[in-house]
């Protein structure tokens, strides 16, 4: 039994790296669009095999999307007309706009839409790395529509990964990880750009940054080329975060300026209880 995996970065090869330690497949079929990282993901043996994504979905019983999410939906319908028995798994950040692209798709059984909640900043073949997903959640959305047989393999590819099972409706999906994922981007890309622009007349700003800088803006190192398509495919809910978000720092900008600062120690006091969630 053979797995394709379309598109080789930080997700698609940290999957073959867990797949090849537990011989979960006889073969694991690399397709990517970019030669070079079709080049480094076989010298840096996280697939067997570079395909054609035609030849790869008639030589695998599994194919593994792990590509930008608009990719995805370029792709899905186009792969579901080819498959017969195969088993066709997506791994996007947003799943509300996919599954409404082959929501009457005669094949939409042997599709399955999971999300895993686990990611670093950085992309390409060179990303990939053990055990990113143990432990961490994996999100089945509208699971119901699956197949039977084919939910099966999927899962057992989940188990594989050690990962843990979640089940949500598409809708649900894409507003939560808005909440916990999207807006955690986009903070980081403002603050990075925040800092960018001050540099241009305080040059050594960087030379006082620390761990907890550090942390916080380490996301604006994701890559542009994932990151835009998700905002665009999850735009409403984005955006409703996002409103949210700048009405908080709006708040944080008033107290200041007011000088309130028996208001502020409030604010950040109730942000505490954040505790309550992360650990």
């Amino acid at each position: 039994m053979n797995i394709a995996i379309v598109g080789i970065g930080l997700i698609g090869g940290s999957t073959a790296i867990r797949l090849k330690e537990t011989k979960s497949f006889d073969k694991i079929i690399g397709v990517d669009k970019n030669e070079a990282n079709q080049k480094k993901a076989l010298q840096l043996g996280l697939v067997d095999e570079i395909m054609t994504l035609e030849d790869a979905v008639q030589h695998s019983k599994v194919i593994l999307l792990t590509t930008p999410v608009d990719t995805i939906m370029q792709l899905a319908p186009m792969i579901l007309d080819q498959v017969d028995k195969q088993v066709v798994i997506d791994m996007g950040s947003t799943k509300t706009n996919i599954l409404q692209g082959i929501a009457e798709h005669p094949k939409r059984g042997r599709y399955i839409a999971a999300h895993p909640m686990a990611g670093t900043e950085y992309s390409g073949p060179e990303a990939a790395i053990p055990d990113l997903f143990k432990g961490k959640n994996m999100v089945y959305v509208d699971a119901f529509r699956t197949d039977e047989d084919a939910f099966d393999i999927a899962d057992a590819i989940t188990e594989q990964l050690e990962m843990k099972s979640l089940f949500m409706n598409a809708e649900e999906h894409d507003m939560h990880t808005a909440y916990v994922s999207h807006i955690s981007h986009l903070t980081s890309f403002a603050l990075a750009l925040t800092v960018l622009e001050k540099e241009k007349s305080q040059g050594r700003i960087f030379e006082l940054a620390g761990s907890g800088f550090e942390s916080t803006v380490r996301l604006a190192k994701s890559s542009p080329d994932m990151w835009t398509p998700i905002f665009k495919q999850n735009r409403n809910n984005v955006l409703e975060v996002l409103e949210e978000h700048i009405k908080q720092l709006q708040k944080l900008h008033d107290k200041l300026e007011d000088q309130d600062y028996e208001g502020l120690y409030k604010l950040i006091k109730k942000s505490n209880k954040i505790k309550r969630i992360i650990k």
